[in-house]
């Protein structure tokens, strides 16, 4: 199940620099879960957060993977939104583009 984790770090905090390698050390110990992972930037380009979309069986396998990883462990985010999704595009099936259209123009010839 995809999970997005749109997490902001904490205002003028050195924490990221300081457990930037050690995160990215986990991370590729478990590049498998990711299907996009990366910092947000601000206008003037200066990382202001991360955008992470993993793909973990559940929502306790995620919580697991959070632990683990030292951007969470060692708390240098000011906010954490996670969201449970589905990928609609790129189609993992070929079709299922066309058949969530199909369902959607049902739903709405229906009301």
């Amino acid at each position: 199940m995809p999970f997005i984790i749109y997490a902001k770090d904490k205002p003028n905090s050195p924490l990221r620099a300081r457990h930037r390698g050690a995160h990215l050390e986990f991370v590729a110990t478990c590049r498998e879960v990711f299907l996009y992972g990366g910092p947000m930037l601000d206008e003037g380009g200066r990382v202001v957060g991360s955008l992470m979309v993993l793909d973990l069986p559940d929502r306790k396998a995620l919580d697991a993977h959070m632990a683990r990883d030292p951007y969470f462990a060692q708390s240098i985010f000011g906010s954490v939104e996670i969201f449970e999704s589905r990928q609609i595009v790129p189609e993992l099936v070929p079709g299922s583009l066309d058949a969530e259209l199909a369902k959607q123009r049902a739903t709405e010839a229906a009301t």
